[in-house]
């Protein structure tokens, strides 16, 4: 990347991006599982309960219009009047990016908390985004963020018990600094709670009706109950995850949302390929070469592109270990695949590394693979370095967060803009991410 942009201009472009991975998008995104329900219909359920939570401030729902069964909540913040408590709460970077997301503060999430604080008490709640933080302390003078104010549910004295079953929410928040709706347990069959982009893979692999199609890297099911439903249900789902709880996870959600076209098995993508003579395994992995119809191949990475990050926490031996793995998984994805099928790689982060690169060695690797047009297309170009053409880098689709400046939101605001500016900004102030789609010509 430096190469390619001088160092300077690299230097400063991922001093942009850090900025940006600290904030959430500007939208919440929603998915309609339309399998069970109507799009409309949950966006009047949904403005029901946003009157509630954000009592009867009037906040617009969009209906994405390139991708139907998604809806797009404008986030309001940073609220810079919210007044500090005495009483403070320090929870993990984890559950501070939850927080500036709309999440309550979850038992497991607090780290710290103030001597006396009761149940009732208005809490002042701040990320430990460092790290630095002892379980269980009293007070903590180290690197905080302020994520906004809420009441306790529970005492220090309850939440430090030690007593496992504690597991529900401990701060209910009341003023966060970016007020953005709470999904626990609102409509749970009608809703998934999605990214933009991971929305948009699914649209771009386009499943019909009838097909066999393999999510090679599955949990915790998103985009995998998302491909049911877009082929009606209609046909065979293959879901694969190598870890046993999150494959559960997968098929939780597929019960939830009504989904019967889905069958997940806990089993390593990059052995999911049939070789020799291997006794029958009733349907299941390995699979036989030329198996599916479409592949999905949201590859395990660095994940640099997810929003809220405050932590930066990435380290280059960590970052440089995906690359391979995710050859590994793309070629027996390329076996798996029949010809004239369509396989779509995606990741969640924006290294040229594990992205244009990996699809300039694809191309090279496996002749029989032709770089696709993408529909919908609402992320930006590829990015050059990687030896891509131009035409190419067209073909792919980035999303790159630190694309539009970073923006307060207000009720004013919102009143202001048309319905035109709010979607552009949706489709760019999301998280980054990365797509391409291939078709295979003939046998590999």
């Amino acid at each position: 990347v430096v190469s390619a942009l001088g160092e300077q201009e690299a230097e400063r472009k991922f001093e942009t991006l850090l900025s940006h991975l600290s904030h959430p998008p500007s939208f919440t995104t929603v998915r309609v599982n339309t399998n069970l329900t109507s799009v409309q219909h949950v966006k009047n359920l949904l403005l029901e309960e946003l009157q509630k939570q954000f009592n009867g401030l009037s906040v617009p729902i969009l209906q994405h219009p390139d991708l139907q069964d998604v809806l797009l909540i404008p986030v309001i913040g940073p609220r810079k009047n919210i007044k500090k408590q005495q009483c403070e709460a320090i929870v993990g970077a984890q559950c501070g990016n939850a927080v500036l997301r709309g999440a309550h503060v979850y038992v497991p999430g607090i780290v710290s908390a103030s001597k006396f604080m009761k149940s009732g008490d208005v809490i002042s709640v701040y990320s430990d985004i460092k790290g630095k933080c002892k379980k269980g302390a009293k007070e903590f003078d180290g690197t905080k963020v302020f994520l906004g104010n809420g009441i306790s549910e529970l005492s220090r004295k309850e939440i430090f018990s030690g007593l496992p079953e504690l597991k529900g929410i401990g701060i209910r928040m009341t003023e966060p600094v970016y007020l953005s709706p709470s999904f626990d347990s609102v409509l749970p069959s009608y809703l998934f709670l999605q990214n933009l982009p991971s929305a948009l893979v699914t649209h771009v692999l386009n499943p019909q009706p009838g097909e066999k199609i393999l999510d090679l890297c599955a949990a915790p099911g998103g985009k995998t109950t998302h491909i049911a439903a877009l082929m009606h249900d209609q046909g065979e789902v293959i879901a694969l995850d190598k870890i046993f709880n999150k494959v559960e996870k997968i098929k939780q959600n597929a019960l939830l949302l009504g989904l019967n076209s889905i069958r997940a098995f806990c089993f390593d993508g990059t052995k999911a390929v049939k070789l020799g003579m291997v006794e029958d395994t009733e349907g299941g992995p390995p699979f036989l070469p030329e198996t599916f119809d479409r592949i999905l191949l949201d590859a395990p990475c660095s994940g640099m592109g997810q929003r809220p990050n405050m932590a930066c926490t990435w380290t280059l031996k960590e970052v440089t270990s995906y690359q391979p793995l995710q050859r590994r998984l793309f070629t027996v994805a390329v076996q798996l695949l029949k010809p004239g099928g369509v396989l779509v790689y995606s990741t969640c982060t924006i290294t040229l590394a594990e992205n244009e690169e990996q699809v300039s060695w694809a191309l090279t690797t496996f002749p029989c693979l032709q770089l696709q047009p993408q529909e919908p297309q609402i992320g930006g170009e590829g990015m050059k370095g990687a030896g891509l053409s131009l035409e190419q880098l067209k073909q792919l689709q980035r999303f790159d967060p630190s694309a539009v400046p970073l923006q307060d939101t207000d009720i004013d605001s919102l009143r202001g803009a048309t319905t035109e500016d709010m979607m552009q900004l949706a489709n760019k102030d999301c998280i980054g991410f990365f797509i391409a789609k291939f078709i295979k010509c003939k046998s590999a």
